[in-house]
């Protein structure tokens, strides 16, 4: 356990971060599967999902939770999997 107050706080203010990153994580590859499964299954809300993956993705990337390239892989293989549908 850290004894000076400065290292206590940067233990909470670190623990706060991680969790709010961890819960964006997960939001991020929720939105992912919910679109990969609605191309597979060819529901009608196929390009709505797409889309929201695509912003979550975005978003992801600008608060440096994705590398800028990462996002590009992953929009680009949403779009080739949903133009292929």
């Amino acid at each position: 356990m850290p004894q000076i107050k400065s290292a206590k706080k940067r233990v909470k203010v670190t623990a706060k971060k991680a969790a709010a990153n961890k819960a964006e994580s997960t939001a991020l590859k929720t939105a992912i599967k919910k679109a990969n499964a609605a191309i597979d299954a060819n529901a009608d809300n196929k390009e709505d999902a797409v889309k929201a993956a695509v912003k979550k993705i975005d978003q992801a990337a600008a608060k440096n939770l994705l590398h800028k390239n990462t996002a590009a892989r992953k929009k680009s293989n949403l779009a080739k999997k949903l133009n292929k549908a």
